[in-house]
């Protein structure tokens, strides 16, 4: 098995606490943290980058995942500085969680535009090449429909790689994710499981086309103590006993998910992560 992670909230309200969550994690023995990057909303949040900065300052050893900006909020050059700065920071832990954009108000709201999702797309893979083009080359220089960089230096480069993962579902975005990424994220409520395999044969196919391998990691809400109908039914949520959900998400494994990104649901976020540490990961691992 590969890694798990928990997912933890960018909620600001008064009693959040988004860096004890990710130490906690890190003391339950999760591999990574993530969060999800939404910065317009009238419910109070922290931007995810500088928090996942603060979340990394804070631990030691868990990895730290953005899962996953929405490209259009940020140049990609400047994602590409961000992210060397936070990876080299960090001891190595950032893994760069990069999406075409899901939330057209919130870009509407922050005055950026509603891209197409052709547009989406293309400015996601130029994203990927871009930061990938800083990385690795002196004096890169890129012309893409979306994004250009002119003779760009990015200095230091990045002593050991960055994980590019991306959260990806139609079809072209799937064939750029196998061409380009090194993992691909796809959400449980967006995927269902009779949908998944589908689009992760598609991944795997432009992979293979490609010679590459792209690891694949399934993001599931979860939930210990509640009826299993209620949940896995209801609302995209895998929920029952520790055992039905060691069971159902074994099942996910099952389906060629080497990695998953948990998201405990409620309120008692300690509690929950505590049970999947406790009683899920061990089986599943």
């Amino acid at each position: 098995m590969g890694m798990f992670g928990l997912g933890i909230s960018t909620s600001a309200a008064a009693e959040a606490d988004p860096v004890g969550d990710a130490r906690a994690a890190e003391e339950l023995g999760f591999d990574f943290v993530s969060a999800s990057d939404h910065p317009c909303g009238s419910a109070p949040t922290y931007e995810v980058w500088t928090m996942l900065t603060w979340v990394a300052a804070a631990t030691s050893r868990v990895r730290v995942a953005t899962r996953v900006l929405g490209v259009p909020y940020r140049s990609p050059a400047m994602v590409a500085k961000m992210a060397e700065t936070l990876h080299r920071f960090s001891g190595g832990r950032l893994i760069l969680g990069l999406g075409g954009g899901y939330s057209d108000e919130e870009f509407r709201a922050f005055g950026l535009g509603v891209p197409s999702p052709r547009e989406k797309v293309a400015g996601m893979e130029e994203a990927v090449r871009i930061v990938r083009g800083l990385w690795s080359r002196r004096s890169f220089t890129f012309e893409g429909s979306r994004y250009q960089t002119f003779e760009a230096d990015l200095e230091p480069k990045p002593e050991r790689p960055i994980p590019i993962w991306l959260g990806t579902y139609g079809r072209r975005a799937l064939e750029v994710t196998g061409r380009l990424a090194d993992g691909w994220i796809p959400s449980y409520g967006f995927a269902s499981p009779e949908q998944v395999t589908g689009l992760r044969a598609q991944v795997l196919a432009s992979a293979a086309a490609c010679g590459r391998e792209v690891e694949c990691v399934y993001n599931v809400p979860v939930r210990i103590g509640a009826a299993r109908e209620a949940g896995d039914a209801g609302g995209g949520v895998v929920a029952g006993s520790a055992e039905e959900v060691t069971e159902r998400l074994g099942e996910l494994c099952g389906l060629g998910f080497g990695s998953m990104n948990l998201m405990p649901v409620g309120a008692d976020f300690r509690d929950q992560a505590e049970l999947l540490a406790q009683k899920v990961v061990p089986h599943l691992r």
